[in-house]
């Protein structure tokens, strides 16, 4: 009987960070779920990039603030790969209101991408992982986990909750060997459709000790590690990774 390949789903995972997870992943030794909400080019890219590093690697397009079709990924996914393995849950929005202005539709709409969805796809992966007896959950946060920024009230509840959900599945499926962790990655250097949010990252360079922005590499260095045997007791944390801006 030949034995099952280990298997990664990583959402928001056609570009920068996502991309970078994808193909570490890969490398590792694991099959991969490309996910993406419109950019079908890039995933497929991605993709094509991973099976030349010798993974099978499987695209779902779709709307992870979505809850039909988040719960549809992670069945095909899912079924696809016999269970995932590894969720990474880096899909986000980040746009910036006014509290006053931020609408009901926009308070939740940026909660079901940011946070719901993790807690979706965490749902949907954990009974294989529990019956496996291995597992791994990485979320993420960015600063917002740390501050609350002005402007950006609805991103900041968003990742506070990330954190608390990794804390909360850290206690309850650490037992069962699986860990749960979130970055909370720095000014990250990247291809951003959004004119204000690639300002907005290149203007925080002048506060990175380090002198330069992140890479996506560089986050997913954190991520190879915690998928590894050496990561196993790194569990409920939120980790850090930033030049050295919050030092």
């Amino acid at each position: 009987m030949t034995e099952r390949k280990r298997a990664a789903l990583v959402t928001g995972s056609g570009k920068n960070i996502g991309r970078a997870c994808v193909l570490a992943l890969a490398r590792d030794g694991f099959n991969v779920v490309i996910n993406g909400s419109s950019d079908r080019g890039a995933c497929d890219a991605t993709a094509d990039d991973a099976r030349a590093l010798g993974a099978d690697a499987l695209v779902i397009m779709a709307d992870v603030g979505d809850k039909a079709a988040c719960d549809a990924m992670a069945a095909e996914a899912i079924s696809h790969f016999g269970g995932i393995d590894v969720l990474i849950n880096n899909a986000a929005i980040r746009p910036s209101h006014s509290f006053l202005d931020i609408t009901d539709e926009t308070w939740e709409r940026v909660l079901d991408v940011n946070m719901n969805a993790a807690f979706r796809l965490a749902r949907a992966c954990l009974p294989g992982m529990v019956e496996r007896g291995w597992g791994r959950i990485v979320n993420f946060a960015g600063m917002n986990a740390i501050h609350g920024y002005n402007g950006r009230a609805h991103v900041s509840v968003s990742k506070h909750g990330s954190w608390g959900l990794t804390k909360a599945l850290g206690k309850e499926f650490g037992p069962k060997g699986i860990t749960t962790n979130i970055i909370s990655s720095g000014p990250i250097a990247g291809d951003h459709a959004d004119p204000a949010m690639a300002e907005h990252i290149a203007s925080m360079k002048a506060r990175v000790p380090v002198g330069r922005l992140g890479t996506p590499e560089e986050i997913a260095g954190m991520i190879t590690y915690l998928v590894s045997d050496q990561g196993g007791f790194m569990n409920g944390q939120l980790i850090q990774i930033n030049g050295g801006t919050e030092t």
